[in-house]
């Protein structure tokens, strides 16, 4: 009997110049529904990664993995956040978030 294969290794993925990765630097960067030219960041990993000051709004997240990210500052109004991980994700009183969406309830920490 073979061994199983093992899947290739995939690198960080590259939208619009901005490498999408864990720990990924996207601080300050415009990474709006609007900027992404149709492309998303459904599914995503960006858990450790530093956001703030990023404008994310109209972005797509669904289900990517924000944990443990930076969003002090970042704009994401409009940004849709369904079945995103965000525990343990630090924002401050300067982050901007989709209306009706509770950031606690998801497992935000405010600094």
């Amino acid at each position: 009997k073979r061994p199983p294969k093992k899947p290739p290794s995939v690198g960080p993925v590259e939208v619009n110049g901005y490498a999408i990765e864990p720990g990924a630097d996207l601080s300050g960067r415009n990474l709006s529904g609007r900027n992404l030219s149709g492309r998303n960041l459904s599914g995503a990993n960006l858990s450790r990664a530093d956001l703030s000051r990023a404008d994310l709004s109209r972005a797509r997240l669904t289900r990517a993995d924000l944990a443990r990210a930076n969003l002090r500052g970042a704009n994401l109004k409009g940004a849709n956040l369904r079945g995103a991980n965000l525990k343990g994700a630090v924002a401050d009183t300067d982050t901007q978030w989709p209306e009706g969406f509770n950031p606690v309830a998801a497992g935000v920490i405010f600094e």
